[in-house]
């Protein structure tokens, strides 16, 4: 059987490589679609957690998990020799960025190893780790094609497919959400249509693998530039005595031309603060300078410095200064709802708080502890109103909708918003904004 017609017919093996927050819930959605699938990592405790039915990950319930686990249709391995046995292969690893903020594709590199020690005829493999323009043709390609076994497009298929996996998104998911597709060969993006099409509702084709790469990383330098831009108003807001979440507001109500972004705290997750760099270390390659998105890092990453300034602020008005103060950091996940965090701009203010020589604590429903460089910090319970006494400021970064944010306010002296998520307390006080 050819392997488009096993695609087709759900009998194809489907093979993902990395079991993360966009790996595993691709390989549960193939699952659930009746494909076999075989989630491939080189984590023992994330191939265990799985083999036991147990989800690491917010947007994969382990009830669905361990429903696939039982009925064999999801395996996993960190048997990279498996890899000969499927048909198709989704490599859905990390790509971040070297201290020189230059691409790692290391992880890429290392996945793309193991396929071509493990390869066979009739297959498609396809990435879908953000990456800068070219990483498809210019990286994968040429290993591929090295021994000159087989003919792209004909012996085996390649692609390029931007994941757009959105954590804690209650509306949006992999289903829903359009699967954007270039091929090396137009039989290349048919068999890659033909399995995500089994999965997606739309199906997205465009002409080539570079293309597809540099989709992804629009959508976010997009929204990267867009929040550099009101995180600039908002530092300038304070000069001009004028509430930036108010005017975000109101210029959202023009039902054209208009798209609310909101200031925060610094960027986090594994896209926008690392994908623009991408697409400005690629365009340096051609002697192009990207300055809009190079300026658009530059003010989000000055705004951890910012709230270091606003926490200042927060205790001299209370006649105190940073060093030696007790400061409650509210939320360290990198974005609501999550427990994830990846590039979090919490670790970057809870860093220059140690600097200061502040006494740390932190909160977060979702996450329990997290080590700062040797310091290992354990997540408080906010309920205990006599701990909450002891602390001078509270710091809100991430805005999570389990905390009760009133009680927060009653016991504490002062607290500083980086999120405006006590915009409904009318009583300003105790509050010192972003």
């Amino acid at each position: 059987m050819d392997l488009l017609k096993k695609i087709r017919e759900k009998k194809a093996v489907v093979g993902i490589i990395g079991c993360g927050y966009v790996g595993l819930p691709l390989a549960l959605e193939f699952a659930k679609k009746s494909f076999h699938v075989i989630a491939f990592d080189i984590d023992a405790d994330r191939v265990r957690q799985i083999s036991n039915r147990i989800s690491y990950i917010p947007d994969v319930p382990s009830a669905e998990l361990g429903a696939c686990i039982e009925n064999g249709t999801l395996e996993a391995t960190t048997d990279f020799s498996l890899l000969s046995q499927v048909d198709t292969i989704s490599v859905c690893v990390p790509t971040p960025l070297r201290k020189t903020r230059d691409p790692d594709v290391s992880y890429i590199v290392e996945s793309l190893a193991r396929i071509t020690e493990n390869r066979r005829k009739d297959q498609l493999i396809v990435l879908e780790s953000t990456t800068y323009p070219g990483t498809t043709r210019e990286v994968l390609f040429p290993e591929l094609e090295k021994k000159g076994e087989y003919e792209v497009g004909a012996d085996y298929f390649l692609a390029f497919s931007p994941e757009r996996v959105d954590p804690g998104n209650p509306r949006f998911n992999i289903v829903n959400t359009p699967k954007v597709i270039g091929g090396m060969t137009p039989a290349c993006v048919e068999m890659a249509e033909a399995l995500y099409g089994s999965i997606v509702d739309r199906v997205v084709r465009v002409s080539s693998p570079e293309s597809a790469e540099i989709v992804k990383l629009l959508e976010n330098t997009f929204r990267s530039v867009n929040i550099g831009l009101v995180n600039e108003l908002a530092l300038m807001s304070h000069a001009l005595n004028v509430n930036i979440w108010e005017v975000i507001d109101a210029a959202a109500t023009k039902p054209f031309g208009f798209m609310p972004f909101f200031p925060g705290p610094g960027l986090g997750g594994h896209c926008i603060p690392i994908d623009p760099h991408y697409l400005s270390w690629k365009a340096r390659q051609f002697g192009f300078e990207a300055r809009f998105i190079e300026l658009a890092g530059m003010v989000n990453g000055s705004m951890p410095h910012h709230v270091l300034s606003r926490i200042a602020h927060a205790l001299n008005i209370q006649s105190k200064c940073l060093k030696g103060s007790r400061i409650l950091v509210v939320g360290v996940a990198y974005k609501r709802d999550v427990n994830d965090l990846r590039e979090s701009p919490a670790l970057d203010v809870m860093t220059l708080l140690e600097m200061e020589g502040a006494s740390l604590s932190y909160a977060d429903p979702y996450v329990p502890e997290l080590r700062l460089g040797s310091t290992l910090y354990q997540s408080i319970d906010i309920g205990k109103k006599e701990l909450l006494k002891s602390f001078d400021c509270a710091v809100i970064i991430t805005d999570h909708s389990k905390l009760d944010y009133r009680h927060l306010l009653d016991v504490l002296p002062k607290i500083v918003d980086t999120r405006n998520a006590l915009k409904n307390i009318p009583s300003r006080e105790k509050i010192v904004s972003l």
